[in-house]
């Protein structure tokens, strides 16, 4: 006898391949099992996997102003700089110079044409609140070190002003070891990681101000008026030698930068709490940097050939530096120095950050 043929699958409805009521589905046609870890028995078919939702990115917006923000202790420059620029979804960011993680206090950031201006809030003077400890030198200068040395401390008031005084006008200082300062192109603090000692050379700087304002023994806090490149852990230390006790730098605050002040600043949850619109009414002008400087008011005509680089006539004294304006409607166009009477461009806005800036 002839074996019966196995039933074939054919059409039933919309679906090819099933079979017919009564019939037994070919192999090929039956549901795959789920896959069997080693071991263990199958406990159903397999779930499918969860859906993920496709990850939506806020686009970056040319964005042109300064963000005064109030750094956190803990974080470095660029890790604030990166969460507040996040924050406004802008394309191009930067800030006026680096504050240790220790350290807390002001910290501009340039956002967009701003960025152009950022070298004048990096040369500008600054102002800090320094908490010194007394009696311990550390490996770093500040508490984040470990204790290399330890003294008693047996000092009073006339011999603390008396130090303050000592390091107060011009003086010399060298970079420390543990500092971002750059030697052949790797920050100073990457060879100390490595204990390799660089040889640094003794730079002036100003310290314009130090004002004691309050001691609780074995600590100092400090008001310091100061150039830019002033070292205030350096400057903690030689207070410290001194005083015959040594001295590390406790805590750090900034201030003040030029013009500008910890007080008009924002902090980072703070910033976070706001929406977008009120993030965005927290940008200053971009010439908030140079409010220092002299200003230039240009005629609509003379504006418009400024902006393309030309040189200008004006009755003016020679000056270094300059910010120039739009006298109607008033409106930002860039920076600048005059010599022989002439207006000499420095840096300028575009016409659409003119634009952008004055709206």
């Amino acid at each position: 006898m002839t074996a019966p043929e196995a039933p074939s699958a054919r059409l039933t409805g919309n679906h090819a391949g099933e079979p017919a009521p009564g019939e037994v589905a070919s192999a090929a046609a039956l549901p795959r099992p789920a896959s069997v870890p080693s071991g263990g028995a199958a406990s159903g078919p397999a779930k499918p996997a969860p859906r993920q939702r496709p990850l939506v990115r806020t686009p970056r917006r040319a964005l042109h102003g300064v963000l005064l923000l109030d750094k956190p202790p803990g974080w470095s420059s660029n890790d604030a700089l990166q969460k507040a620029k996040g924050m406004l979804h802008a394309e191009k960011g930067g800030h006026t110079g680096t504050l240790d993680p220790l350290a807390t206090g002001l910290l501009p950031l340039c956002f967009g044409a701003a960025t152009k201006w950022s070298h004048a809030s990096l040369d500008a003077d600054k102002r800090y609140r320094a908490t010194l400890q007394l009696g311990q030198r550390t490996s770093t200068g500040d508490r984040e070190g470990e204790v290399v040395e330890q003294r008693a401390v047996d000092v009073d008031l006339p011999r603390i002003q008396a130090a303050c005084a000592r390091f107060t006008g011009a003086i010399a200082q060298r970079a420390p070891m543990h500092s971002a300062l750059k030697h052949e192109g790797k920050a100073l603090y990457a060879y100390a990681r490595q204990g390799i000692e660089v040889e640094r050379a003794p730079r002036p700087v100003q310290v314009h101000r130090i004002e004691l304002v309050e001691w609780q023994l074995p600590q100092l806090t400090l008001d310091i008026d100061c150039s830019k490149g002033t070292y205030i852990r350096s400057l903690a230390e030689d207070i410290g030698a001194a005083l015959g006790c040594g001295a590390h730098l406790a805590a750090l605050r900034r201030t003040g930068s030029g013009l500008l002040a910890v007080a008009d600043a924002i902090t980072i949850d703070a910033l976070a709490a706001l929406d977008d619109d009120e993030r965005l009414q927290r940008l200053l002008p971009p010439d908030v940097l140079l409010a220092a400087w002299p200003e230039v008011l240009l005629t609509a005509d003379e504006a418009a050939r400024f902006l393309t680089g030309l040189r200008r006539r004006v009755d003016l004294a020679d000056a270094a530096a300059v910010r120039v304006y739009a006298s109607a409607p008033r409106a930002f166009l860039g920076s600048a120095h005059i010599t022989g009477g002439e207006l000499i461009a420095d840096r300028l806005l575009s016409p659409l950050e003119v634009q952008a800036s004055t709206a």
